[in-house]
């Protein structure tokens, strides 16, 4: 482990909660959910600092659109439930926004038809090791490492719910963001007003769909893939009933 200090680690998301997360909603400052406001991107902009401008700008050469959007909403989606349910995470500086944008932009990078045929190894795994590797880069701006670390633990695990053992609040959050534009989980966490005006930004243009298509293709490809731990995976994904009204 590096020499960080707790503070900078912590909001670099590196605190250990429990990855069940009913068990993490009892444990906020309230012990109870909160009921979620409405937001907007233009209410919740992104943080445009020089590493998420170079993630971006090469990200959008590689990703389709589809995907790119999908990441764009899993940030919205995901500052919008911390600001309704643990905005001490926000006024505590125990993640900041930064590396919350790094990791929705990087966290699909492994879907691409290039990058699942460029390796043996699961896509979110695949996607994990390339996201430290790019961030850590000068011409990326050389991430400090405990910041990029903790964004390639993130992406590994943003496929890995489960009712026992800890994660970190990074990974916490990208999994149940994920989870709410994919599956239509959570579904309690986030106001329909919200999902409204992210759509609108953000078009999902028949993402269930596409998405579950590369999930088959992935196991197709890859029958040991990361992606069969859940069971009915792309099913759930094509089935998502919540985002079916937004295409």
């Amino acid at each position: 482990m590096s020499t960080t200090s707790s503070s900078d680690a912590a909001k670099y998301g590196w605190t250990a909660i429990p990855r069940e997360p009913t068990r993490t909603f009892t444990n906020t400052t309230s012990n109870n959910l909160h009921s979620p406001s409405a937001h907007s991107p233009s209410t919740l902009p992104y943080p445009s600092t020089p590493l998420v401008e170079k993630s971006l700008t090469h990200i959008s050469q590689h990703l389709p659109r589809q995907t790119l959007n999908h990441s764009l909403r899993v940030y919205y989606y995901g500052v919008s439930i911390l600001t309704s349910q643990f905005p001490e995470w926000l006024e505590s500086g125990r993640l900041d926004p930064e590396t919350w944008m790094l990791t929705c932009l990087w966290h699909d990078w492994g879907t691409t038809h290039e990058n699942l045929r460029k390796t043996h190894m699961s896509f979110d795994f695949w996607g994990g090791i390339q996201a430290l590797q790019h961030l850590t880069t000068p011409s990326f701006g050389s991430a400090p490492l405990p910041q990029a670390e903790s964004i390639a633990e993130a992406i590994i695990r943003h496929q890995d719910p489960g009712p026992s053992g800890t994660i970190t609040s990074l990974g916490f959050l990208i999994q149940i963001a994920t989870e709410f534009d994919n599956m239509g989980h959570h579904k309690e966490l986030v106001h329909p007003d919200t999902i409204k005006a992210v759509v609108d930004k953000y078009p999902r243009e028949g993402w269930s769909g596409c998405f579950s298509k590369t999930i088959r293709e992935e196991i197709e490809l890859k029958p040991w893939a990361h992606s069969t731990a859940i069971e009915g995976f792309a099913d759930m994904v094509e089935g998502n009933e919540v985002m079916r009204p937004y295409g």
